[in-house]
């Protein structure tokens, strides 16, 4: 057997000189071109060969393949393999997410029936979203399974938020458009957040938060239903928390014109609708974004309610919801002030006008008394 070390030390050279960037896989014509792509080196078990002779050869015997693969599974797949510790940033995932406010209002029947083909299975009948799923222009229509996080996505909500996963910045406006239609009080400037999401098989536990992302060991559509609630909830907070900021200026302004004239130039009917801006800011978090109200995919699996809970303490909801709160009340406070101002001016007004009317009362008694007395000549 000698007579092949010849040949085969010429094979090993000459895979050994290929370019190690080189993939098995053609990345311009195959559509698994997104799977993990092993180097084509000597050091792959699909191409490991141990010399041989006639001469006897002291070697390990290896009972079993998987032991082998075991026992050099660094050597065989490399430094970049998803076998490597959780540490390692290759092994993760990364599905970037957006999230838009453009809308006060989203008909969500009407997109469902538009785009029927990719709507994801609901998870609740009385849920305020729905979730689209469409297929990236490189993987070329093929079935990737159950590899949900290389799809792209977009969860519409009916108080007006869209959060894309997996969606590149050229591609937004796109994906935004397909909604528009369906929308009513579109905004002129929409509020604008972005998010990351890892994922990584290896990871011990369910989740893992980090700074600016989470790191999920799988991700699926439950997982991607509750993180769109909160960054939807969260960009619909910074658009009504602008809404009630600019209230507050207004009133802070009027107050700062009553400190130096000890009067306010204000007519009833602006007041009034501040007085309804006011309460339907309120009603339309606690009503419409449903601040408050748990989610059904929480409330069956404790691993979604951990993400949750994390992602709902990471963008402070509560706590932006308690400031929205107490500012809402100092609108309300200086909404009733002024109410009080303008009914006394009205009373005062009145009070005037009965004065007036009694006045010219007294004068005609006067004068019809004094004709009758014969002092005046009629």
């Amino acid at each position: 057997m000698g007579r092949w070390k010849a040949p085969l030390s010429l094979f090993l050279i000459t895979t050994t000189t290929k370019s190690p960037n080189k993939s098995l896989f053609n990345t311009n014509n195959n559509p698994l071109h997104n799977f993990p792509n092993f180097p084509y080196t000597i050091e792959h078990s699909f191409f490991k060969f141990r010399s041989f002779s006639a001469l006897p050869f002291v070697s390990p015997n290896y009972t079993d393949d998987l032991e082998y693969m075991n026992n050099n599974i660094g050597n065989i797949f490399g430094k970049d393999c998803i076998f490597m510790p959780l540490e390692n940033e290759e092994c993760s995932r990364k599905i970037p997410v957006k999230a838009y406010f453009l809308c006060t209002s989203m008909n969500l029947k009407a997109i469902q029936a538009e785009y029927l083909h990719y709507l994801v299975t609901p998870s609740s009948r009385l849920s305020n979203h729905i979730a689209l799923r469409f297929v990236p222009s490189e993987m070329n229509s093929f079935d990737f399974g159950e590899n949900e996080s290389r799809y792209q996505y977009m969860v519409v909500f009916q108080y007006g938020s869209a959060v894309l996963f997996n969606v590149e910045d050229h591609e937004v406006e796109d994906f935004l458009q397909l909604v528009r239609s369906h929308a009513s009080g579109l905004l002129p400037d929409m509020k604008k957040d972005d998010y990351v999401v890892k994922e990584n098989p290896l990871l011990e536990e369910d989740m893992q938060g980090g700074s600016d992302y989470i790191v999920l060991k799988k991700f699926d559509t439950d997982s991607l239903r509750v993180i769109g609630s909160v960054l939807g909830q969260s960009i619909a907070l910074d658009y009504f928390v602008s809404q009630v900021d600019g209230m507050v200026e207004e009133f802070s302004h009027i107050n700062r014109v009553m400190e130096k004239t000890g009067n306010f130039t204000m007519d009833r009917k602006k007041l009034f609708k501040l007085v309804g801006k006011a309460n339907s800011n309120l009603a339309d978090v606690i009503l419409k974004v449903r601040i408050f109200e748990r989610s059904e995919i929480a409330w069956r699996d404790s691993k979604y309610a951990q993400i949750l809970e994390y992602l709902r303490e990471e963008y402070e909801v509560s706590q932006r919801f308690g400031n929205l709160n107490f500012k809402l009340k100092f609108v309300e406070h200086n909404i009733h002030f002024l109410q009080e101002v303008l009914q006394n001016r009205k009373s005062d007004l009145l009070e005037w006008c009965i004065i007036v009317l009694l006045s010219i009362e007294n004068v005609i008694s006067l004068y019809e008394i004094i004709s009758e007395s014969g002092a005046i000549p009629i």
